[in-house]
């Protein structure tokens, strides 16, 4: 009797064991061929939207598709330590702006007015750090109330105003400085500048994750916080670490874009949060940490640039635009979702 029921329960696990893998075989059947769809309809509409496959387009894409870029690098570094930023966009304006009001109403060298705008940038997002560590407040939380002060005081500082404005333009600088400009929109070997600065950003991010001892921190983080924090990394200091790093690179991606604009905003990038979570995800990093690549997220932020240029050049709305790039979060997201929990071989035992 008890070899029967033995037996029987050995035909029952491997029963449920076939069952598992043959749902995750039907799972996949359906990811891959959504997956291709996907990008068969994407490259159709690139290859037929009229004057995509043009230089000046391709050099158009190269100087508006870096500040995405720096900014999506930064975001992957926070989401891996299983946290998110919701301020980059106003950490991004604001430090533009500081720049740029140094310059044009304080008076000050432009190195000294970028540094400003750095240094700026890289004490918000310390501070950002600190709050969520020490006060234990969620990510979202915090960022989220940075995100609204830190565009109030930017908004503060310019006086609602483009910076320079023709307000002030009479008694101070009415141009921002012509190193900044080619920031923004000159080239390196006719190269876009800015497209040169965000590879190198791109390069020294994926070192820094693959390479170095604050990379395997931030993976170590957002994988297993209680194992890293027994193997004697400090959590919370590496959170405000990445957060300062955060703050920095917003902070570049904001003078490379007043370099493109020849002007800074108080309420430009109002959508580099969405967007730079979207690329994130759509790059494959895992929005509960642990996993992630700046690689993944330099692709993630193409796709969505040159999504960007495909709707402009049908003349699509931008308030369809953003309907657009919403569901394609939420449909990358599933998909991710699906993928990580269907798509690994079951193991035997």
């Amino acid at each position: 009797m008890d070899k029967k029921s033995s037996k029987t329960k050995v035909l029952s696990l491997e029963r449920l064991k076939s069952l598992v893998s043959t749902r995750q075989k039907r799972m996949r059947l359906i990811i891959m061929p959504m997956i291709i769809v996907m990008g068969s309809v994407f490259f159709y509409f690139a290859l037929t939207a009229p004057g995509f496959l043009t230089i000046g387009n391709a050099i158009n894409l190269a100087q508006r598709m870096p500040a995405a870029i720096i900014v999506a690098v930064a975001q992957t570094m926070v989401i891996i330590t299983a946290g998110i930023d919701l301020s980059v966009g106003a950490v991004l304006a604001f430090s533009g702006s500081l720049t740029a009001v140094a310059f044009c109403y304080w008076g000050l060298p432009f190195w000294v007015a970028i540094l400003l705008g750095l240094l700026a940038g890289t004490s918000i997002g310390s501070i950002t750090g600190i709050i969520i560590t020490k006060g234990r407040i969620p990510d979202f939380i915090a960022t989220l109330g940075m995100m609204v002060t830190i565009r109030g005081a930017a908004l503060i500082l310019t006086r609602g105003l483009p910076v320079p404005s023709h307000v002030t333009a009479v008694k101070l600088r009415a141009y921002l400085p012509p190193e900044i400009i080619w920031l923004g929109s000159g080239n390196i070997l006719g190269i876009p500048t800015p497209l040169v600065i965000a590879l190198v950003i791109v390069v020294i991010g994926w070192i820094i994750l693959n390479h170095t001892t604050l990379g395997r921190s931030l993976f170590a983080t957002g994988g297993n916080p209680e194992a890293a924090a027994i193997s004697g990394i400090n959590i919370n200091f590496t959170r405000i670490k990445v957060y300062a790093l955060s703050g920095l690179l917003s902070a570049v991606a904001g003078i490379l874009l007043i370099g493109r604009m020849n002007s800074a905003n108080a309420l430009m990038a109002e959508e580099a949060n969405l967007q730079s979570i979207a690329a994130v995800v759509i790059g494959g990093t895992n929005l509960f940490g642990g996993q992630g690549s700046v690689i993944g997220s330099l692709f993630g932020a193409g796709v969505l640039g040159v999504l960007r240029n495909i709707l402009n050049l049908y003349n699509v709305q931008d308030f369809a635009q953003r309907v657009f790039q919403g569901l394609i979060i939420i449909v990358v997201v599933v998909i991710d979702q699906l993928r990580r929990k269907y798509g690994h071989k079951p193991t035997k035992e």
